[in-house]
């Protein structure tokens, strides 16, 4: 074999990667962390496929979903599969057909999902994710609940100020209900308000009425007071406009009740998901970060792919991400040398390597004589007049 050839058998794809010690570890531990939150605030896991057929997969009216999902051809069936690239339309489904019931279900989930191409040049395209959703319930008390589960996750991962932005999306869609816009040019409008080029969307619209209103959505984003400049803005929108802005202010209220002292910015640009949210969303930063790490919003009756129209609203929450936001770094470990031959003096040692581990230290024992303890260890066991002690290990018998 070549060594071009070896080379291309280990390299993993353009975009994926892998998680190595001890940083799987700590996703693992993340991911536990997060599901005690939702388990506490009384949402019930599930755990959908990783694929699907492909019609089950794509939902709303955006072909952002569609060109993230990797597709497959169903050897036994014939059918287009699809690899998840998002779980909330499995969890619309779920709520459809597999958990069907007429009161209000909260229900969540943590898993990977896959990318066609990464969201942005050094993202991976494996992302993990995990995320809650509330089915049954249109009143702004979910949407308030669900954003204050969201920051409560990103407490418990770590993240202790978040910058909360809340948008509305029944704005932009109010602007643009009379326009007659074909499903291509209101998918590239879309994408121009999200982000934030006025001059794209100006080419866009052209002379259309209206045109200037939707232009000025990019520059409205900012604190409380910028929902009174969208007031005053768009005052000669259509009445939904105005209604959406008043709901956003109602939900923010409720928020700022329930999370006090939240870092609290407005951005009626804010167009988030893939095409299927249909009023409020929100998103969650850390200010260290240009993205956000996590993303959430109301997508009333996407249900209705599945039979079953439902309300719902609900986030997710990149693991990667928080990980990645986490300031803790990796505690140490406690390293045993070789020790030969059985007796009472092995059986002192097994009991002082249990009860270090209860107490939750990690214990590493060599496996021989020469072997050198790992990098990850700081301390070490010892031998002393009053049995087996914990001492610093010294610098220079770990591994080069």
């Amino acid at each position: 074999m070549t060594p071009r050839a070896a080379i291309r058998r280990w390299r993993l794809p353009e975009g994926v990667d892998e998680l190595l010690p001890p940083a799987a570890r700590q996703l693992e531990l993340m991911r536990r962390r997060v599901l005690d939150v939702f388990h506490a605030w009384g949402f019930e896991y599930v755990e959908p496929p990783v694929i699907e057929y492909l019609d089950s997969l794509l939902v709303g009216s955006g072909t952002d979903l569609d060109l993230q999902t990797l597709k497959a051809v169903d050897q036994r069936t014939g059918r287009l599969l699809g690899v998840r690239a998002d779980m909330t339309s499995q969890a619309a489904r779920i709520d459809a057909h597999s958990l069907p019931g007429d009161g209000v279900q909260r229900l969540c989930y943590a898993g990977p999902v896959v990318h066609a191409n990464p969201a942005a040049a050094l993202d991976t395209r494996v992302p993990y994710k995990a995320g809650a959703e509330i089915f049954g319930a249109a009143s702004a008390a979910a949407d308030a609940e669900v954003v204050a589960l969201m920051l409560e996750v990103l407490r418990q991962g770590g993240v202790e100020r978040p910058v909360l932005v809340l948008g509305h999306m029944g704005i932009f869609q109010a602007l643009t209900a009379s326009m007659s816009l074909s499903v291509e040019m209101e998918q590239a409008l879309f994408s121009a308000v999200q982000s934030k080029s006025e001059t794209d969307v100006r080419e866009l619209l052209c002379d259309r009425p209206g045109a200037e209103l939707v232009a000025s959505l990019p520059a409205l984003m900012g604190r409380r007071d910028v929902l009174d400049e969208a007031r005053r803005t768009l005052a000669g929108a259509p009445a939904e406009a105005g209604r959406a802005i008043d709901a956003l202010e109602a939900l923010a209220d409720m928020v700022v009740a329930r999370v006090p002292g939240v870092t609290l910015r407005f951005d009626i640009a804010e167009l988030a998901g893939y095409g299927y949210h249909n009023g409020p969303v929100f998103s969650a930063f850390q200010a260290e970060r240009g993205s956000a790490l996590a993303r959430g919003g109301r997508y009333d009756g996407i249900g209705a792919a599945f039979g079953r129209a439902r309300p719902a609203t609900g986030f997710d929450v990149s693991l990667k991400a928080l990980l990645a936001a986490e300031a803790s770094a990796s505690a140490g470990a406690v390293w045993v040398p070789w020790v030969a031959g059985d007796g009472d003096r092995r059986r002192d040692l097994q009991a002082t390597l249990a009860g270090l581990r209860a107490a939750g230290d990690v214990v590493i024992c060599a496996l021989s004589a020469d072997e050198a303890p790992p990098a990850r260890c700081d301390r070490m066991i010892s031998e002393t007049g009053d049995g087996w002690t914990v001492q610093p290990l010294p610098a220079n018998s770990q591994e080069d």
